[in-house]
């Protein structure tokens, strides 16, 4: 029973379309008829602002750290779901969250999220890679997508290491979903179309 009870409370976290809520609270605005309208952290950037953004990949993140951490509470520790299938299931319901009609995000903040809950070391160097590669290439797309498979490869050596299979798995899954989701980005980035930030 409280493996179930930790499956619906992380699809449900994962659910909450923050960049949806913070539009409508706080700017009387729908970002889903705006932009990309993907509810994400870069269509938030986009159309609201940096403050707005930056509030919404905090967000975004906490969601996929929460879900992770779900089964270190008092009342849910003796599930028996591995901290990092919570933490997927809540990456699930970011991109189809039942609270906006099944059309979510990219799954990017918030995976970076599930790896912050289980293994922050990784969340950090992902963090400053992801960061360089936005200097240099000003597409969050590709830059979330190398972060992406630079997770992969370190979940490689960390498993060779450590005997860390599940981190293994677990990243290879987040970096197709994060790639998958990518899919309309890749064209554009082939095509020369890709949007390009300019505050970095």
């Amino acid at each position: 029973m409280t493996t179930i009870i930790v499956i619906i409370l992380a699809y449900l976290i994962g659910s909450i379309p923050s960049g949806l809520w913070i539009g409508q609270l706080f700017y009387k605005t729908d970002i889903r008829q705006q932009g990309s309208g993907n509810l994400g952290a870069t269509n938030t950037f986009r159309i609201l602002g940096k403050k707005a953004g930056a509030v919404v990949t905090v967000m975004d993140i906490l969601k996929g750290t929460l879900a992770t951490l779900l089964t270190t509470f008092a009342l849910l520790s003796n599930s028996n779901i591995h901290p990092l299938i919570a933490g997927v299931i809540a990456v699930v319901g970011h991109m189809f969250p039942i609270f906006a009609k099944f059309k979510g995000g990219k799954a990017v903040a918030t995976s970076a999220g599930v790896l912050l809950g289980y293994h922050w070391p990784i969340f950090i160097l992902l963090l400053v890679a992801f960061l360089i590669c936005l200097k240099i290439c000003k597409m969050v797309s590709l830059s979330s997508m190398i972060t992406a498979v630079l997770a992969f490869v370190y979940s490689i050596v960390y498993a060779i290491i450590d005997q860390e299979y599940y981190l293994l798995i677990i990243t290879a899954l987040l970096a197709f979903f994060v790639i998958y989701r990518h899919r309309t980005n890749i064209t554009r980035i082939k095509n020369g179309t890709e949007p390009k930030i300019t505050w970095i």
